[in-house]
């Protein structure tokens, strides 16, 4: 890992808060996820499940976590399983985790090889009348690979086929919306790397360079200040590209009087930033786009007023569409006949901003949390309203990432470079 180790006062909290939404008699597997193959011999990067990362701060492969508070044999109320090193990993792969720096990193006591993790559990599972299995719940995954938790499943029931199965997601859903504050620290490490690598940019960006030259200026900085790397792939999108929503060919070049929208954040120790931003490739906004960008900037500083404890994610939603309602109006882009007129289940804003305002964010970018759940203190979430219009040739769209607080929220990107004119000065200078 290339992240400073992170107190383990964060998984030894997050093990127990997890323990007390448990029923009596419960235990609970959490396994790391599969390597997955990407050519004959070498495999994808790996990627910790983030689940039993959340509660074990352990970042390695071929990992198991084991929790069961009312074990009889005291050995085993917490039990993390390793993949033993040897001389021949050590030399093709390197360092991997001993069980005291395992120790040091999870506040687990008892440590194990991962040889040992079918007798530990044959001998303490009948104990057990329910046992709590992981799967992956969020709403954007649809299963269609049966991953290292799927096949656990399908082993356990057909060896213990009158335990009764229970889910863990609900509880970690539960759990992983409200971030600690080693978390919020551990996201702001992340929204400052990506605003160094977006002033990067701005020095950086001129007519006539390619989308993947303004790609490998961010991972330059992400990779020099020690994050893993991006969060999800970057979109570079200039002139039209804007308004292919998940564009991340990033391989054409970046022309004069175009604009380029940005929307990349770097990973830190498993936790990520998610921001746009959309600026004019030779540093000068034309009428036009200055006037469309300051309407999506204006939605965007209202809609982070609405985000506050309390709020139904319906209504304010439906409250962002009434802004940009009012916006596009004003662009002359609907008319209040087509508003009048709107289908209320595909609204007229729709036709130029058809994706959602905010989602959580956290250790996955779209982080676990309950889509019906009204916001909460100590939630982070998305800001991004955009105005998408092909037939002008391009689109802005604005992204902060916005914490919510006892008192209203904070802006972790307040610090990062958003107005239209700063841009231009940080580009002209």
């Amino acid at each position: 890992m290339k992240y400073k180790q992170i107190n383990n006062s964060l998984f030894i909290k997050n093990r127990s808060d997890f323990k007390t939404l448990l029923q009596p008699k419960s235990v609970a597997i959490f396994h790391s996820n599969d390597e997955f193959p990407r050519s004959g011999d070498q495999n994808f990067l790996f990627k910790q499940n983030s689940d039993l990362f959340y509660l074990s701060g352990i970042d390695q492969e071929q990992s198991i976590l084991l929790i069961f508070p009312d074990c009889p044999n005291p050995l085993y109320k917490e039990v993390l399983f390793l993949r033993q090193t040897n001389d021949h990993i050590k030399v093709w792969e390197g360092h991997k985790y001993t069980k005291k720096q395992a120790q040091e990193t999870s506040g687990i006591t008892n440590v194990y090889w991962l040889d040992d993790f079918d007798n530990i559990l044959h001998s303490i599972i009948h104990y057990a009348d329910h046992i709590f299995l992981n799967t992956n719940e969020n709403d954007r995954y649809a299963h269609t690979v049966p991953y290292r938790d799927i096949r656990l499943i399908n082993e356990l029931k057909s060896k213990y086929p009158l335990h009764k199965y229970e889910r863990a997601a609900p509880l970690m859903r539960q759990l992983r919306a409200i971030k600690s504050d080693i978390e919020v620290n551990l996201t702001q490490k992340a929204c400052d790397i990506t605003r160094d690598a977006f002033n990067r940019v701005l020095k950086f960006i001129k007519p006539g360079v390619m989308e993947y030259e303004v790609e490998a200026e961010i991972i330059h900085e992400f990779i020099k200040q020690a994050a893993t790397g991006h969060g999800y792939n970057p979109i570079i999108a200039s002139g039209n590209n804007a308004n292919i929503l998940h564009y991340t060919d990033n391989n054409q070049e970046c022309k004069d009087g175009e604009l380029i929208l940005l929307d990349f954040g770097a990973e830190y120790a498993n936790y990520n930033a998610d921001m746009t931003r959309t600026i004019p490739v030779n540093g000068k906004f034309t009428p036009r786009q200055k006037e469309v960008y300051n309407s999506v900037l204006y939605v965007l500083n209202e809609s982070k007023k609405l985000m506050v404890a309390g709020a139904i994610w319906n209504t304010y939603h439906e409250q962002v569409g009434e802004l940009m309602t009012e916006q596009l109006i004003k662009l002359k882009l609907i008319s209040s006949t087509d508003v009048k007129n709107q289908n209320p289940s595909y609204p007229a804003y729709k036709k130029y901003f058809m994706h959602g305002t905010s989602h959580h964010l956290g250790i996955d970018v779209h982080d676990f949390a309950g889509r019906y759940t009204p916001f909460a203190e100590g939630n982070i979430l998305t800001c991004e309203p955009g105005i998408y219009i092909p037939e002008e040739g391009f689109a802005v769209r604005l992204e902060n990432d916005i914490l919510i607080t006892k008192d209203g929220n904070y802006d972790l990107m307040g610090h990062i470079p958003i107005i239209g004119e700063e841009i231009e000065e940080i580009m002209n200078a």
